[in-house]
């Protein structure tokens, strides 16, 4: 555990030491660059300035971000010590109206997981999104009546939608119409763009769902999430560095693109070629890869006049397994155009 803490320590100061040799000037050049993630992975405290958001969701970071609190009426921020409770204003505002909303339908409250690193940018461990402060994870299990403790906070397990025994199945002991009802309502909000579930969930919600189906669209089938909902909102009128995705398609999603996922190929493993010489190890995202704003962004004092401040006492969870490679098989459904496809499957995204 010491010898952990120690390799931790001095993960931070490389990063704390790759960020004070990065050109932070708008048309400076980077003096010595590094891997975004683990400078940005390492930064404790927003930067002073403006909210903003740069670049998009995958690649990109914020400025000026603000925390959502421990808690307030109707939900609770869960796993503090990632302090990935960081995102843009309107997303906090977001936050708590909808845990207000929610209540009112029956929802006992929120339980809130990953938003955003103080600064966005990529992040050490799990997501490939979640970078410009417009995503958050909301969890399927309800949040309990009492507050709960930081250590109650880190160790309360997820709960999956999923039955276990059977392919792409939701388990209709856990799943209710009333986390129909909570995943729907958080679609139909002008500002949420996308909202991102298990293919199984999407598939229940369009077998079952008998409501108003216009905001179904805006809910998309995806690996994982099958223990949280993924909500995303659009880039903000006027915000000209945030980097929009295309707009969804028309129609409720539940159609030639969600039954892709219940084909073989996005689950088949890569096809080997034994002759094949070892592939080189996939070259990470540098600081200079994401849009230029974000060096500065990365090297700027801390909100309230604070120097930057570098974690030292973040663990990483275990390592993502990789994702298998989908064939580009014939006769099949082909997948949505804005699925997101990453490089590896993270455990939490």
């Amino acid at each position: 555990m010491k010898k952990q803490a120690t390799s931790m320590r001095k993960a931070s100061l490389l990063a704390l030491s790759i960020v004070s040799m990065i050109g932070v000037g708008a048309g400076s050049v980077f003096a010595q660059d590094g891997p975004a993630k683990q400078v940005f992975g390492n930064i404790a405290l927003p930067s002073a300035g403006a909210p903003a958001s740069y670049g998009s969701y995958a690649k990109g970071c914020q400025s000026g971000a603000v925390a959502l609190p421990t808690e307030g009426q109707g939900f609770q921020a869960m796993r503090l010590s990632r302090n990935r409770y960081w995102g843009q204003p309107q997303l906090i505002s977001f936050i708590e109206r909808f845990a207000k909303d929610a209540q009112k339908i029956g929802w006992p409250g929120l339980l809130i997981g990953d938003i955003s690193q103080p600064r966005g940018g990529p992040m050490l461990t799990g997501h490939a999104s979640h970078q410009i402060g417009l995503d958050a994870d909301i969890w399927w299990r309800p949040m309990p009546n009492q507050i709960m403790s930081a250590e109650q906070r880190e160790s309360t397990p997820f709960i999956s939608m999923l039955d276990k025994s059977k392919f792409l199945t939701v388990d209709d002991k856990k799943w209710s119409p009333l986390n129909a009802k909570l995943v729907v309502m958080a679609a139909s909000y002008p500002q949420v763009e996308r909202i991102f579930v298990n293919p199984a969930i999407k598939q229940k919600l369009c077998q079952t769902w008998t409501g108003d189906r216009t905001n179904l669209g805006k809910i998309r089938p995806i690996y994982g999430h099958d223990e949280h909902f993924h909500v995303r909102l659009e880039c903000p009128p006027g915000a000209p560095n945030c980097k929009p995705q295309a707009a969804v398609a028309a129609g409720d999603g539940c159609d030639k693109s969600l039954a892709w996922w219940f084909t073989k190929e996005p689950w088949e493993a890569p096809k080997k070629d034994p002759n094949a010489k070892p592939p080189k190890p996939p070259r990470p995202m540098m600081v200079s890869d994401l849009p230029r704003a974000c060096a500065a962004i990365a090297a700027a004092p801390s909100a309230g006049g604070r120097s930057m401040a570098v974690q030292d006492a973040y663990v990483p969870a275990a390592a993502p397994q990789s994702v298998p490679q989908s064939s580009s098989g014939s006769g099949v459904p082909t997948p949505p155009a804005d699925v997101p496809r990453p490089s590896s499957r993270p455990s939490l995204n």
